[in-house]
């Protein structure tokens, strides 16, 4: 029979980390990869994957299948008991302090050219994300934009620009009225 005081002591050396203080802190508002939470925190993946070992051996977190990622979580019943340490609020402090756009340089600098456009339109969905997060930044906020502009912009970007085009309203980035009307970006909470 294990000693109730050992799964404890896990807990409690778990939490006492500022790297996997952050990590929860950052888990508490949405999933992410071990990739990303290296971009987020200026950690190599190894010492990520350390520290969300030690946090999934205290039953702090857990991961699933993604794609080509492991998506790490985290876990609901452990987060009534952090929530009991921490309120919510000081959880979320603890990963204050985080970059929450190092994720998106690292992948644009790893998918661009120096002059902007892109070697390659990355297959992977959380990369190709923040590819278009980049590329949308190009079309000004309350401007209607034809089909014919929408092509001429995104060709600085990459020669398939219906593939782009595509993937910017597939992820909400971007809208358009039927049959080839206007495109326009879509600003948060629209």
């Amino acid at each position: 029979m294990t000693d109730p005081n050992d799964a404890m002591v896990l807990f409690f050396k778990a939490l006492a980390d500022a790297n996997r203080l952050k990590i929860l802190g950052l888990l508490a508002g949405r999933t992410y990869s071990g990739e990303e939470l290296a971009a987020l925190l200026d950690l190599k993946p190894s010492t990520v994957s350390h520290h969300l070992s030690k946090l999934a051996e205290a039953g702090l977190v857990s991961a699933r299948a993604q794609g080509y990622y492991s998506v790490y979580q985290l876990e609901t019943a452990a987060l009534e008991k952090v929530r009991m340490l921490f309120p919510s609020q000081d959880l979320a402090a603890a990963a204050a302090e985080v970059d929450a756009d190092a994720y998106d340089r690292k992948i644009i600098a790893d998918y661009t050219r120096p002059d902007g456009g892109l070697k390659t339109i990355p297959a992977q969905r959380k990369k190709l994300e923040a590819i278009l997060r980049y590329v949308v930044q190009d079309f000004e906020p309350g401007r209607r934009y034809s089909e014919k502009d929408v092509n001429t912009i995104l060709a600085r970007f990459h020669e398939d620009t219906a593939s782009l085009r595509r993937e910017l309203v597939g992820y909400g980035l971007m809208q358009r009225e039927g049959g080839g009307g206007d495109y326009w970006r879509v600003e948060k909470g629209e």
